[in-house]
């Protein structure tokens, strides 16, 4: 199995002149794909951005030609409604040239609650999901579309730019429930922790839901990592920006405010986030780090590099060789 590497536009920690600027550095540095996350706000007021991801996107795929685009991952269902996620996904599936995989998921109170319509409980999320799926599969096909659901109503929605190539959907998941309500309706499957087992379940219920194989669908996952040829640098660097990480999805889903995650992780320390996110100049413990997803069945890893202003060095000095260690462990 060939695995693919990418590269992470982290929007909550840089600009967004500097976030194009690297997804072109990270594509001649030869990263096959590259996600970018979608928030309203950053997970901690120390990394200080959140840029729309769309325009973001939209310039990123005219400074690049060859590297795939991704959201990583987008929420149809509070903050934009999914007939408008089906029209944006259209177009930059068109702009970039068939370049683009839609990654969606239930979404973070962080960036939802903005909108002032409160913050649902998980199953209601999921069924949300669910439905936004359903449409913006049915406005991908360029058809006139009435919809009536249980969350959503769509009203004689039509898609006039409809790409040649069709926007191929990727959905966050977390277990056998989301598994059974999303690989029936998902191309591919989305996963923040390195589980063998949601590998075989997402197999199993896609296989018999698409008739398909396995391998026609991929397992795409996110790892951080802290380079700088100075540990130290590094592991403070990951504290300051990504102490946030450990609280595990179920607390990060619904924190409400950047405050929210900087009371959480207060306690936090650097050697704890060391302990869990490689820190420093060794790219071989960084190659390393990524081998669970391997060995879980991941098909394609993102690398997160931390801190904006490790970017520029990062990708002159260390995407290169860090790139040939990780194709040589796929």
């Amino acid at each position: 199995m060939m695995v693919r590497f990418g590269y992470t536009l982290m929007g909550e920690q840089s600009g967004p002149r500097e976030l194009v600027r690297y997804a072109q550095a990270a594509e001649d540095a030869g990263f096959d794909f590259e996600v970018s996350s979608d928030h309203y706000s950053p997970w901690l007021v120390s990394q200080g951005h959140s840029p729309y991801a769309w325009t973001v996107l939209g310039a990123v795929a005219q400074v690049t030609s060859r590297v795939e685009l991704m959201t990583y991952v987008t929420c149809p269902t509070m903050r934009y409604h999914p007939a408008v996620v089906a029209q944006k996904s259209a177009t930059l599936q068109i702009l970039s040239e068939g370049r683009f995989l839609l990654g969606l998921g239930s979404g973070e109170s962080l960036n939802e609650h903005v909108v002032g319509q409160g913050w649902p409980n998980v199953d209601t999320r999921q069924d949300r999901l669910v439905e936004a799926i359903e449409i913006i599969r049915e406005l991908h096909s360029g058809e006139l579309l009435t919809y009536v659901g249980e969350h959503f109503r769509v009203d004689s929605a039509r898609i006039w730019d409809v790409p040649d190539a069709p926007v191929e959907i990727g959905v966050a998941v977390s277990g056998p429930e989301s598994i059974g309500a999303f690989a029936p309706l998902a191309d591919h499957m989305i996963a923040v922790e390195p589980q063998a087992e949601l590998v075989q379940q997402w197999n199993e219920v896609y296989g018999a839901e698409s008739g398909l194989g396995a391998g026609d669908s991929r397992k795409i996952g996110q790892i951080p990592v802290s380079w700088d040829p100075d540990e130290e640098t590094a592991i403070q660097r990951a504290h300051d920006q990504f102490r946030w990480f450990g609280g595990g999805w179920p607390v990060n889903a619904d924190l409400t405010t950047p405050a929210g995650f900087e009371a959480a992780s207060k306690f936090v320390r650097p050697e704890d986030v060391a302990s869990s996110i490689p820190c420093g100049p060794d790219l071989d413990a960084i190659a390393e780090s990524v081998r669970p997803y391997l060995d879980a069945g991941f098909t394609d890893v993102a690398i997160v590099q931390i801190g904006d202003e490790a970017q520029d060095r990062f990708l002159a000095e260390a995407a290169e060789p860090l790139l040939e260690r990780l194709r040589a462990l796929g």
